[in-house]
């Protein structure tokens, strides 16, 4: 740390309870009151340093006390002891903690070059320019060092604007560490921590500077400082790591766990080393820090923005605050973790247990971003071969996403059944590869509120296609009374016709594989070993249709348990709705005939 050293007298003050007494031999003059305490002093070394003790003394008799009071000198008492002794050529010392104060002192003193050379306000400012603004650590202290009541003078000076300049300088040049005089030199090296279930990136390379700037500086001139980087090209995405170290330092409130806001006091928090945070003061920083953030899109950790956005609820911010995060969160979904997306549900009359309101918000946040003119593929596996950053892959883990998340606030009880199927309506039916996630949703939503009527339970059904099923999800669906039966025989109806599809293209390759057999020429060399393998493969084939047939009858049975065979007519009919000759069946027939080929089609597989 950088020190400057004045004068050369030993110490000629002592305190006496409240009362500053110099012993240099001679009656003291004057005295002056600061605050608390009081200094008896000689006229002649003050005034020929000092402008405004000189305008203020010079009209007093020469034989008279004077008194003075100075209690708004910038510093108090401690930095006008310094000053009385700089006047008196006693040894001081000057450093980046005490410089500010000492600096806005002389200019409030008025002790320039008019009053003697060498004067405090030359010494101070050229210690600061010279060497605290040159340094990393100095520039540091001397902001820190300046207070609330110190502030507003040292800004006039200059004083901040100038350590804020130098700061900023030398995070924007950060990897050219040869210019500058920085504490810091150890080798870039990176290493991944997680900070509250935060991922976050500590370095010693071109980021070191995040950790100083987030300890030492108050957020009215980190803000600054930030600001500043930012209008000098520094990156948003190294802007929005800073801001993110700097929530995470001073907000309490933000690694707290997720349902640490349901018991917290609308107080203030205690949490520890005789530290007291107000709500008031996290939510008022929370809301400059959501300002802060860059406005560029996916600068900033989904998972940050997340805890932000329940640690804004807990502390009921601005709704303009939280709506920015929805929208910065909404723009980057598909980054999203399904637990942090469980936002607890804060409000004063909260039905359910999460905030199903603000996912939907985010939700809509994002399909507003979704291109939709990318659905022009013919199907789902055609848009799964595009990479990772285009927009239906994108979509593609959002709704795996939120079919995840309605599974995991379906069985609360006080859910809506309407708040749940806008939600999952959200998501366009053709970018699920498979519908599995959507009915295991349902079947738990369902299963939490069985007094669903048996037509609400077919309106939520909608929401799913059963032909999007695995083999396991059908399997499933066929036995689970909770469904509705028209859903039930629609999984069983669109399973038969998948396997009937199977067993017709496996018979197929086995007769193309039978001709292939026998048009070889045994004779040929390897002939035997090809006709040995080809036999194989037809094996295995009949094997594969025999396992077919097999699932197919226990599936015809299933449905067997369900309609009685006196009334299978009267049943499809209603199923199916065939109620005339002028409607299709879905076997694609008309009237009576198409009804009997949906009952044919399950009498087949028995045979």
């Amino acid at each position: 740390m950088a020190c400057l050293k004045l004068g050369s007298k030993s110490e000629v003050f002592h305190l006496s309870g409240h009362t500053w007494v110099c012993s240099t031999g001679l009656k003291p003059d004057v005295v002056i009151q600061v605050q608390d305490q009081t200094f008896h002093l000689h006229k002649f070394p003050l005034l020929s340093r000092s402008g405004y003790l000189e305008a203020l003394f010079s009209k007093a008799s020469e034989t008279a006390s004077h008194h003075a009071q100075l209690h708004d000198i910038p510093g108090g008492p401690d930095t006008f002891l310094h000053v009385a002794n700089f006047c008196y050529g006693v040894r001081i010392e000057v450093t980046a903690e005490n410089v500010v104060s000492l600096r806005c002192a002389a200019e409030y003193l008025q002790m320039s070059e008019n009053y003697g050379n060498a004067n405090l306000i030359y010494l101070t400012e050229s210690f600061l320019n010279d060497d605290v603004c040159t340094n990393w650590e100095d520039s540091i202290r001397a902001l820190e060092s300046c207070e609330k009541k110190l502030l507003p003078i040292a800004e006039e000076l200059g004083i901040v604007s100038r350590c804020i300049s130098s700061l900023a300088v030398k995070a924007s040049y950060a990897e050219d560490k040869s210019l500058f005089n920085w504490p810091i030199s150890a080798p870039e090296t990176t290493t991944t921590t997680l900070w509250n279930g935060i991922q976050t990136k500590s370095t010693s390379g071109s980021n070191w500077w995040f950790n100083d700037v987030s300890s030492f500086l108050d957020f009215p001139i980190y803000k600054r400082f930030i600001q500043t980087i930012a209008s000098r090209g520094v990156k948003a995405d190294v802007v929005a790591a800073s801001v993110t170290h700097y929530a995470k330092r001073n907000l309490p409130l933000l690694g707290c766990s997720r349902h640490c806001g349901s018991s917290s006091s609308d107080e203030g928090t205690n949490y520890g080393d005789d530290i007291y945070y107000s709500h008031d003061d996290q939510r008022s920083l929370l809301e400059e820090i959501v300002e802060l953030l860059p406005s560029e899109k996916r600068v900033a950790s989904t998972r940050f923005l997340l805890r932000l956005l329940r640690t804004s609820m807990v502390l009921h911010a601005s709704a303009v605050t939280q709506d920015s995060l929805e929208r910065k969160i909404g723009v980057q979904l598909d980054e999203a973790g399904l637990e942090d997306l469980l936002i607890p549900n804060m409000g004063y009359s909260a039905e359910t247990l999460y905030d199903i309101d603000s996912v939907q918000r985010i939700l809509d946040h994002f399909m507003l971003t979704f291109d939709s003119s990318s659905r022009c593929y013919n199907n789902v596996e055609e848009k799964q071969l595009m990479g990772d950053s285009h927009p239906l892959r994108a979509m593609t883990k959002v709704a795996s996403l939120i079919d995840g998340y309605l599974a995991e606030v379906g069985s609360d009880e006080n859910l809506k059944l309407l708040k749940f199927q806008a939600l999952g309506a959200l998501i366009p039916e053709d970018v699920r590869p498979m519908d599995d996630g959507i009915y295991r949703a349902i079947d738990i939503y369902i299963k939490a509120h069985p007094w669903l009527t048996e037509y609400e339970r077919e309106q939520l059904c909608l929401l799913m296609n059963c032909q999007k099923l695995s083999l396991e999800a059908c399997t499933h669906a066929a036995q689970n009374e909770r469904l509705p039966v028209r859903v039930i025989v629609q999984v069983l109806f669109f399973e038969q016709m998948r396997l009937r599809t199977s067993i017709s293209e496996l018979v197929m390759d086995t007769d193309s594989s039978n001709e292939d057999t026998n048009g070889m020429n045994p004779a040929l060399e390897g002939g035997s070993k090809i006709k040995g393998n080809a036999k194989m493969g037809i094996k295995e084939m009949k094997e594969r249709v025999y396992e077919l047939e097999k699932e197919c009858t226990s599936m015809k049975q299933d449905l067997y348990k369900l309609v009685k065979p006196k009334e299978e007519r009267n049943f499809f009919s209603k199923i199916f709705g065939l109620k005339s000759k002028t409607k299709t069946s879905p076997c694609g027939g008309k009237g009576k005939g198409g009804e009997e080929d949906a009952l044919l089609m399950i009498r087949e597989t028995k045979n």
